[in-house]
């Protein structure tokens, strides 16, 4: 290829056979001069004189990518060898780079033709500044501002490089310059701001070409976050943004240099100048955005500018309020203002955009804590004048005075709080809890997947909610029973309401004193259930059934004060229990779980006008109730009614309802056992392995919430348990011994050894829950040592249970006494053949 003699830089390298290289590499040529192209152009990138040449192929070239490909080289140069180059390599290209920026931004046609080639070039001379400037180009800044006065195309390019250096001393230097370089830089940006400053003001004030006003606002933008404030407020600076931002042209841009100097808290100094410039804004901002303005709607319906104003906006409000908040409310005059611009903020935060709702969200929640924190230290004054910051020794005078404020502050809120609530009802995200999701094509399906940034906004929604209540219980009641009696009368009713509006009622749990909750619960759960009752669809009636379930798993200390309600709401969760839609049945169970867990003492005692506690009828129906259910169902189902079992203080009822519960799968157990003494082969069909792999399951799930109470029935099972182990453990062995290490991937072996992981974990479950009693394991190790142990020291490598060692480590562990004589034998029986795996995962690892 003619290409190779471009390795040869003893001369003027070849620019039109470079430009044919370039060009075959992006896709001009076959795919073997693409890869022939890429060979040598990498060579000449890594050859340490071919920036030597950079000059020479930036005058040659018309190519704007065979200038890119020059000015990487020179990139490269900059950024390792800039420092070790002699002085007038350096200079020469210094003075090159700058040249050509200056002759291409000179005039309006070659800047807007060249503007990407020029914008590297800008980039470049950016990268010699950070390595020259200030001590070997002291005079950077002041050329530069003579130069921006010589064109106004030549003054935008300057606001550009400007910007750059900024962002790269103040944003990125961090790992690319050292402490002491980038704190030079930075005193020299401020030491020589001054003539930037004038330049940026004149280009404001005189300019009428819109690109360079908006390149400058952008510099401006780059530059209010670090430079001495007296140039802020001592200047006309913020007089001539004001006066800039009702222009279309310049709102955006200008709307962000003024959050930049909203954020900026220096203490009291220029308290005054904080509130002109605010006032100023809003009566601006009326014109622009009146208040009357459907604002997410406006948002919808906009231009990408739009929609960045109204993003600015609420970063604007937030910033201000963030920081300045205090200087609003001392005068009267400044009050209205105020409340308008948080009414703004109100609206901007029902915008359908995540992004900026988490802007609005943050400051909502600080706003609320504020003046919820100060409410709630009322009894320490101390506290308080600190909260509302006022930095004096309390005099016993001032108490009272520190309540009148506070009321005040509280009272001119009020407005603002009760809308605030109403936001948070209308926009409440998803708790965890809650299973049923309406689908992109607007099915109600079963969530498949937790969305971690929806729990984390839950989190911050439900803080502000409950602290939004703390502040004004009644309207927060009020809010919530009025847009609920909207969806009972179907002037409001839809999915997403009344899924926000019960999300946001679960959330404010405990947050009410217990007889205005008690009230206000039963009004909530009779109205949903007449919803229920009169709502046609089964889609509709999943969504109700959902708000119902998440709303009274909420409450377990109404539902413990209140028995026959809690009755009430049992019964109706094993009604959805039969309800096949998607994701119903398993929010049944799950709220089920939640409340027995928080009332179960409620269920073993006879209630007032029942004749036995509810554990026993429901046992009698037991059958009847998990009749639909999936298996991963009657586990939860079964594990709610072990912790009911587990309330019983009586040892004989408590022996009784455990026998009643375990009827169902020790019946099947029995079954398959006696067929299994019959002949053994039964217990290879694959069906029956599923049905002893849920019945396992079943008795995990029970142990796991009896702990000790269990001991009747695993000592029941557990000798059968362990043959049918060994049975699965040497067909898993004979199968991985004629198929060899893929037979362990079938799925009839995958099965067979999921059977024996449950038997172990069933094993480890009730020995780890069991109260530590030396007979238990006494009755249940030993049995044990051959079908489990024995098992894992013979077996193949590819057919041993890591759960093995965890269930012997967990004995070790409880029973440490009674073990001592067997400690030995375990250690024989795992520890040969576990290190053999472990040095041969060691082997792997490192090789």
């Amino acid at each position: 290829m003619a290409a190779e003699k471009l390795k040869d830089l003893s001369q003027p390298i070849d620019v039109p056979l470079l430009d044919a290289t370039v060009a075959a590499f992006y896709g001009t040529g076959s795919k073997e001069e693409r890869a022939q192209a890429d060979q040598i152009l990498r060579h000449l990138q890594n050859n340490p004189d071919m920036w030597l040449q950079v000059v020479h192929i930036l005058q040659q070239t018309k190519s704007l990518n065979t200038k890119f490909f020059a000015l990487q080289v020179l990139e490269g140069v900059i950024k390792y060898r800039w420092n070790a180059l002699p002085a007038e390599q350096r200079d020469g290209m210094k003075n090159y780079i700058s040249e050509v920026i200056v002759q291409l931004s000179s005039n309006e046609a070659s800047f807007r033709a060249e503007r990407l080639y020029v914008n590297k070039l800008n980039i470049i001379l950016v990268q010699i500044l950070k390595h020259d400037w200030p001590a070997r180009w002291r005079s950077f800044i002041p050329d530069l501002v003579a130069a921006a006065k010589t064109s106004e195309t030549i003054c935008e390019n300057c606001m550009a490089i400007l910007k750059l250096l900024s962002e790269e001393v103040f944003d990125f230097s961090r790992g690319e310059m050292t402490q002491q370089k980038i704190k030079e830089l930075k005193q020299s940006l401020n030491s020589e701001f001054q003539l930037i400053h004038e330049l940026c003001l004149y280009v404001l004030s005189a300019s009428q070409r819109t690109e360079l006003i908006r390149a400058t606002l952008s510099t401006l933008h780059a530059f209010l976050s670090w430079i001495p404030l007296g140039y802020i407020f001592e200047s006309t600076l913020l007089e001539t943004l004001l006066k800039l931002f009702p222009a279309p042209s310049y709102q955006n841009l200008t709307l962000q240099c003024l959050t930049e100097v909203a954020a900026l808290n220096f203490g009291d100094y220029y308290n005054v100048q904080y509130v002109k410039m605010y006032n100023i804004f809003m009566v601006q901002l009326q014109s622009i955005l009146p208040p009357t303005t459907n604002i997410p709607e406006a948002y919808a319906q906009g231009s990408s500018e739009e929609q960045a104003f109204i993003q600015n906006l609420a970063l604007f409000f937030t910033s201000f309020y963030k920081f300045h908040i205090r200087v609003l409310e001392t005068a009267q005059d400044n009050i209205s203002m105020l409340l308008m611009g948080l009414e703004y903020l109100i609206n901007i935060s029902y915008v359908d955009d995540t992004e900026v709702f988490k802007v609005c969200l943050d400051y909502w929640n600080s706003l609320v804590l504020e003046l919820f924190d100060a409410h709630h230290n009322m009894d320490n004054p101390a506290v308080t004048a600190n909260m509302m910051g006022l930095q004096v020794p309390l005099l016993p005078g001032m108490v009272d005075g520190l309540g009148a404020q506070l009321l005040q502050r509280r009272q001119l809120y009020a407005g603002t709080m009760s809308k605030l609530r109403m936001l948070m009802i209308c926009r409440m995200a998803k708790p965890e809890e809650v299973l049923i999701v309406e689908d992109e094509n607007g099915n109600i399906v079963r969530e498949t997947m937790k969305d971690n940034d929806v729990l984390v906004q839950y989190k911050i929604m439900r803080e502000t909610l409950i602290y939004l209540s703390h502040l004004d219980h009644e309207d927060t009641e009020k809010q919530m029973l009025k847009k609920l009696s909207k969806q009972l009368s179907g002037e409001d009713w839809t999915w997403n309401n009344l899924n926000t509006l019960c999300w946001a009622i679960g959330s404010i749990s405990g947050s009410m004193m217990e007889d205005q909750e008690n009230r206000f619960l039963v009004m909530v759960i009779r109205d949903l259930l007449n919803l229920c009752e009169i709502t046609k669809g089964k889609d509709n009636k999943a969504v109700i059934a959902s708000n119902i379930m998440y709303v009274v798993g909420q409450y377990p200390r109404f539902l413990r004060a209140h028995w026959k309600f809690l009755k009430t709401v049992v019964n109706k969760l094993f009604e959805f229990m039969h309800e096949t839609h998607p994701g119903v049945q398993d929010m049944a169970c799950d709220t089920f779980l939640k409340i027995v867990q928080k009332c179960k003492r409620k269920f073993v005692i006879v209630q007032v006008g029942e004749n036995e506690p509810f554990v026993s009828e429901l046992l009698s129906a037991l059958a009847t109730t998990v009749a639909d259910l999936e298996p991963h169902q009657i586990h939860t189902f079964y594990e709610s009614v072990g912790h009911m079992i587990q309330a019983e203080s009586d040892p004989l009822k408590r022996d009784e309802y455990l026998q009643r519960l375990m009827a169902l799968p020790n019946q099947k157990w029995g079954e398959i056992i006696g067929q299994a003494r019959q002949s053994v082969d039964v217990l290879k069909d694959q069906d029956v392995i599923r049905t002893v792999l849920n019945i396992l399951q079943t008795n995990t799930s029970v142990a796991s919430s009896l702990g000790t109470y269990f001991l009747s029935q695993i000592s029941l099972i557990f000798l059968d348990m362990l043959n049918v182990y060994r049975m699965y453990s040497e067909l898993i062995s004979s199968s991985i011994a004629e198929g060899g290490p893929f037979a362990s991937k079938t799925s009839y072996v995958k099965l067979l050894r999921s059977v024996k992981r449950e038997t172990l974990k069933l094993i480890e479950t009730f020995l780890d829950k069991a109260e530590d009693q030396p007979q238990i394991g006494k009755q249940f190790v030993p049995p044990m040592m051959d079908p489990v142990l024995g098992d894992y020291a013979r077996n193949l490598p590819d057919a041993r249970e890591s759960e093995v060692l965890s269930l012997f480590a967990t004995i070790i562990n409880k029973y440490k006494a009674a073990m001592i004589d067997d400690v030995p034998r375990i250690f024989e029986a795992v520890f040969q053949c576990t290190l053999e795996v472990s040095l041969l995962f060691i082997y792997l690892f490192h090789a």
